[in-house]
């Protein structure tokens, strides 16, 4: 049975295709052909939400300070380990991507070096073919094993830390395939970057770590209850994600605004200390191992991250140059606006190839994927090699080169300053320009456009930006791990260098640094594709080591967002819109407070009581695809007659009874205009020695209900389905609500056979402990692979002590803007709709608070008017 996802309507809605198109319609999930979410999926909710029911309320009492002090110190350990692990996985992707890269321009370049002068070029592009098909080849397999190891990562794992769960985005399997996958698809010549794939492994590591079991390898299963439910969970993968940002660029506070920013909608500052120490962990664990690797000097810290800028500093032998004045200011503010309109262009080419690729290539056959990969790749290959080839320019190299700060600047690209040069096809003491970009690693490139003065002509980097610009939006999203920050960033790096060197040439403004426009340019098209601010202006000087470019970077991706969102959104957002993820922004419009809960909420409720039969239990979970069910007893004025000769409905009562008394008591004490009281199991407590007033007339009753939005209920026997001959008392019969109790915890407790035989008392059923009730955390068994065959239909199954209580809940009118902060900020999986008196109405769930589902319910509200 396909599950409601996460929350679409976790727990009030039934199947997309058992929609009606006038449903679809109010949903907004009908949209014109240019708008159109392409095939969506079910996505589950995580639930953030801590159920203090009576298991967890046993683990508070047995816990002292000492016991909350060691549990606190455990995480702590935990966070250090993710960092570290995180670190490794960097390590491991940045060396062998080293290795396999290195092998692959030394045998292409001596082949191309040799074959220039026998005449057999061809034969080298075969070569260079060859090697980077394998490699694609390669990293298309590993999508195949785990497809969601496809791409960077990131709109995933801000979709988890969003609260909705993506089937597969952080298992064992997940984080092998992308880290091996995505070092044989930047080794394999394709426009992408490993700093993406980072963030998405940080995740994988945070997230099962403290677990300490995997379900890919089921050898690893240690005892360990500890951090066993969603909301730890997403802890632990706020770091992890945070420490892969910290390993790719360098930049700890970076990683750390990063989760902030564009991931978690909970934020404390508790987390914030953690996730900063794991951010920490992670830069320096890399560090040390790439230093020491390199450099054969340990402990000397001298490779902060994967992508390294260097250092941004005039020659000491210019006077007139500065990195940058007032006056730049306003070229920077022209180069975000080109960049947003750039980035706004690069997001709508890959929509539509996203759209094209959803329609035409997902739904066939899997090898059609690594198809459109190594098509891809083959055309990368072809294009860089005659580029380089025939456009490239062969120009003099400048003794000045190997002097001052250039000199610096190309030390830290290699050992060898001149191992970055190619002098393809170009005589003595001149070389390749177009070959220089395109025949050394991404980060290699950036390098160069930052820090070598005068070293490519306009013509050459026009056409290297415009390569880049198709030929990165074009491989974004096929069927390999892929990041996008490197291509990005090497994409702008260009466009400020040509803008520097047009400056230069044609304004005679020779006093500008030519690495802060690459810089610029760099953060003005990243800045226009993925519309991030604070964490990104963090990491570029965090990556920079130069906090006088705060401001230029800070102003650049301002007016880069600003501009782009103009347009649509950014690139992330894109992708998660596409895949129909109902993913929460930070705040709804304002004009969405004309709406009230009641009318975005889910009226149409499946309950169970308190004291339920095990054959209506089966029934509900495998007819149903909930993931909470409502607890709840009805208010009856002949509680009585109802009592006799059944022990589960007076189990049921009496429940009902025993849990409002303190309010009953309270209510007689009040004024005597507590009778004209809407009905509700407080006027019934209230009037139980009094005699009942006339019932109202019918069409008085009618109309009450209806403008108290009741609807049809089912009957107090839970053996009894819906019938047509209700009466409209029995339709619209009020609900008081008790509490709340998750599939999950109703299928453990069928597994395990906790309950009750009605000739039997409610205490003689067995009681699990919060270790046996998230044993199974986070895949518990399914309805269907349950052997009922042990379990007595007639059996009586009493949910009030794993029910959470106290669940968030809001009123009727409370506007949408206030119900959406408390859902998104609490990260809630369900939200409770309860009246005045105590009587549940209707559920909200994710579902409800899309943009899209807002959108239809305000249309529908102004026709109303």
């Amino acid at each position: 049975m396909a599950r409601c996802g996460a929350g679409l309507c976790c727990c009030c809605c039934g199947e997309r295709e058992s929609r009606t198109p006038e449903e679809l319609t109010i949903l907004g999930e009908t949209h014109e052909e240019e708008d159109e979410i392409l095939p969506r999926k079910d996505y589950e909710s995580l639930d953030y939400d801590r159920c203090i029911n009576d298991p967890y309320l046993e683990i508070l009492e047995s816990m002292d300070n000492k016991k909350a002090q060691r549990y606190e110190a455990v995480k702590w350990v935990l966070v250090f380990a993710i960092g570290v692990c995180t670190g490794l996985v960097g390590l491991f992707v940045d060396f062998f991507v080293r290795l396999f890269t290195q092998l692959k321009f030394q045998l292409v370049q001596s082949s191309v070096e040799e074959c220039t002068e026998k005449g057999c070029l061809a034969l080298s592009l075969l070569e260079l073919l060859g090697l980077n098909l394998t490699f694609v080849f390669l990293a298309s397999l590993l999508v195949l094993i785990q497809p969601v190891a496809a791409g960077s990562g990131i709109p995933e794992i801000k979709c988890y830390l969003n609260g909705v769960k993506v089937p597969g985005v952080v298992r064992l399997r997940t984080v092998v395939c992308k880290a091996t996958g995505v070092l044989f698809s930047v080794a394999g010549g394709l426009f992408v970057g490993k700093e993406g794939p980072m963030i998405h492994s940080g995740a994988v590591v945070g997230a099962g770590l403290p677990q300490f079991q995997s379900i890919s390898l089921r050898k690893i299963q240690l005892n360990f209850p500890y951090f066993r439910s969603d909301r730890d969970k997403r802890d632990f993968v706020s770091a992890g994600a945070a420490a892969g940002v910290a390993a790719a660029f360098g930049a700890p506070i970076g990683g750390t605004l990063f989760s902030l920013e564009e991931g978690s909608s909970f934020w404390n500052q508790g987390l914030t200390w953690k996730v900063l120490f794991c951010s920490m962990a992670a830069t320096f664990t890399l560090n040390f191992f790439r230093s020491g690797i390199q450099f054969g000097s340990w402990g000397s810290f001298q490779l902060p991250g994967l992508l390294n800028f260097g250092e941004f500093k005039c020659s000491e032998s210019d006077k007139k140059c500065h990195l940058w004045t007032a006056v730049d200011l306003g070229f920077f503010i022209l180069m975000g606006i080109v960049g947003g309109l750039l980035g706004a262009t690069f997001n709508c080419l890959n929509k539509r190839l996203a759209k094209y690729r959803m329609r035409n290539v997902h739904p066939k056959p899997k090898l059609v994927r690594v198809l459109e990969s190594l098509l891809v790749s083959l055309t990368t290959t072809v294009m860089v090699f005659v580029a380089s080839m025939v456009l490239g320019e062969c120009r003099q190299m400048s003794s000045s080169r190997h002097s001052g700060n250039d000199t610096l600047s190309l030390q830290v690209i290699s050992e060898d300053p001149n191992s970055s040069i190619k002098t393809f096809f170009c005589p003595n003491e001149t070389y390749n320009d177009m070959a220089t970009l395109f025949f050394n690693p991404q980060e290699s490139a950036i390098l160069q456009l930052f820090h070598q003065d005068g070293t490519f002509s306009p013509i050459t980097l026009s056409l290297f930006f415009l390569l880049y610009f198709l030929l990165s939006c074009w491989t974004y999203g096929i069927s390999v791990p892929s990041g996008l920050f490197v291509p990005s960033l090497l994409c702008g790096a260009a466009f400020g260098r040509l803008v520097a060197n047009l400056l230069k040439s044609y304004i005679g403004l020779d006093h500008i640094y030519s690495g802060t426009f690459a810089l610029i340019g760099a953060a003005a098209f990243l800045g226009g594709v993925v519309r991030m601010t604070i964490s990104l202006t963090v990491i570029l000087i965090e990556s920079t080591n130069e906090i006088a470019y705060g401001l230029p970077i800070m102003i650049t991706l301002m007016v880069a967002k600003w501009t782009g969102d103009f347009f649509n959104k950014g690139i992330y957002d894109i992708h998660v819109n596409l895949r129909g993820v109902p993913l929460l922004e930070w705040e709804t419009g304002v004009e969405m407070d004309k709406l009230r809960a009641s009318d975005i909420m889910e009226p149409n409720l499946t309950y169970v009581y308190p004291h339920t039969r095990i054959q209506s239990l089966v029934s509900i979970l495998r007819t149903t695809v909930h993931h909470a069910f409502p607890v709840v007893t009805e208010n009856r004025g002949n509680e009585r007659e109802f009592m006799k000769g059944n022990q589960l409905i007076s189990n049921n009562i009496k429940f009902k009874k025993s849990s409002i008394l303190t309010r009953a008591g309270e209510q007689r004490k009040r004024s005597q205009s507590m009778k004209s009281y809407p009905s509700s199991e407080l006027r019934n407590m209230c009037d139980e020695h009094i005699a009942t007033e006339e019932p109202p007339e019918k069409e008085d009753l009618l109309q009450q209900m209806l403008e108290r939005r009741y609807t049809p209920y089912p009957n107090l026997y839970p053996d009894q389905s819906p019938s047509e001959e209700w009466t409209m008392e029995e339709r619209f019969r009020p609900l008081t609500f008790h509490g709340l109790i998750l599939r999950s915890q109703l299928v453990t407790l069928l597994d395990r056979g906790v309950c009750y035989s009605e000739s039997q008392s409610s205490a003689s059923q067995p009681r699990l402990s919060h270790a046996e009730m998230s044993e199974d955390y986070p895949r518990y068994p399914d309805i269907h692979d349950l052997d009922l065959t042990l379990l007595n239909p007639r059996m009586i199954v009493d949910v009030t002590p794993y029910m959470n209580p106290s669940p968030f809940t809001v009123s009727p009118n409370t506007h949408v803007s206030q119900v959406f902060n408390l859902f998104r900020t609490m990260g809630l999986r369900h939200l409770p709709v309860v009246n005045a008196v105590g009587e549940v109405v209707g559920i909200i769930t994710r579902h409800n608070l899309t943009h899209e589902f807002l959108q239809a319910r305000l249309r529908q509200h102004y026709q109303t008017i």
